[in-house]
This record gives structure tokens, sequence and C-alpha cells, in this order.
């Protein structure tokens, strides 16, 4: 018998190997927090199934999203990524990239990992969601309002509620699979 999914995830199997492997499984490695913050600022305006099909060619070019790496990148470095076409060749999103990994080393610097100052939001756990339907689910919330105010203000770009919400669902902060998903935890 096939497993049920959320509908949104159905059009591909890229697609339905993240919905069921990671999309909201809560993540506290810092290297994986770094790699979604990357990939779901990317994501801005576009599909996230164009960025997963990206997601080799940012690998690459993120120096497997070595967040000490990418805070080091030149405006040469910049010039080279704008002529690669695995990445979405985005100069505002490059830059975005390389300004968050310094930033992303600043707060961990301050709380000791990124991830204890992003989960520290909800105590470390996460939120799960119990949603009939996918028009239930929100596209941002108070939390991630407030998450997103607290990462501008500590310098972040490209990381508006909208995107955060994405993020938080990304890493598992939020489990938004609904009800007769397999992955709901109901």
């Amino acid at each position: 018998m096939e497993k049920e999914r959320c509908s949104w995830c159905l059009s591909s199997d890229l697609y339905m190997a993240y919905h069921d492997d990671e999309w909201g499984v809560p993540q506290y490695d810092d290297n994986i927090l770094f790699e979604f913050l990357i990939l779901e600022s990317a994501q801005a305006g576009l599909s996230w199934i164009t960025i997963l099909k990206r997601r080799e060619g940012y690998r690459k070019a993120f120096a497997n999203f070595d967040y000490h790496k990418v805070a080091l990148f030149t405006e040469e470095k910049v010039e080279e990524l704008m002529t690669d076409e695995s990445i979405i060749r985005n100069r505002l999103k490059i830059n975005a990239a390389i300004k968050n990994a310094v930033k992303f080393i600043e707060v961990q610097e301050e709380f000791g990992s990124f991830s204890n100052y992003l989960w520290g939001f909800v105590d470390g756990q996460p939120i799960v969601n119990h949603f009939e339907s996918l028009a239930e689910v929100p596209a941002s919330t108070h939390l991630s309002d407030t998450i997103s105010k607290d990462l501008k203000k500590r310098g972040f770009t490209f990381v508006g509620s909208t995107i955060v919400y994405a993020y938080m669902q990304a890493i598992g902060m939020v489990n938004d699979h609904v009800k007769t998903c397999f992955k709901s935890g109901v």
C-alpha cells in the first residue's frame, strides 16, 4: 500500500524524497542549518523544486555549505558564481549567502551554536501542527515574524517572515504535514 503524503510533493520523485526524508524533520546540526538557510534564501520568489533541482550545484558552488569558507568569498568569487548555471545567478542572493555566513558565525560565537540560538525560540522542541489540509498551512506566523526581525537586527538578509517560516518547516522547527500524511506526527 502506498504511503499517503502531503499533496504538494506528489509531482516528482525528488519532491517526494525531500518530503519523506527531510521536510519537518528536526535538525540541530549547524552545517545543515546553514545549508537550508542558503537554500531557502535562494528560493525567494521561486518554487522549491527549482532549488531542489539545483541543490548539488549549490553544494559545489558554496563549498559544501561550509560557512567558514563562504564567509571568506571575495568579489571575484561572486563574479565566478554569477556565471555558474548550476545555481540561481542572482547577485543579491549570492551576496546574501556570503553576508549570512559571516552573521551565522557571529551568532555561533554569541550562543555557542546557531542551533542554540534558533531552537531557543521554541525551547528546543518542534511545533507540531495538525492541519486538515494544505489550505490551512500559513505562509508566516507571529513566531516567524519574531525570528525574521531578530535575524535582520543581527544583519542577516533575505530572511523575511515567509522565508523564515519555510526555513522553520525545512529544518523541522515546525511540522506542517497534514493529518492524513504518514509524517504528520498524529
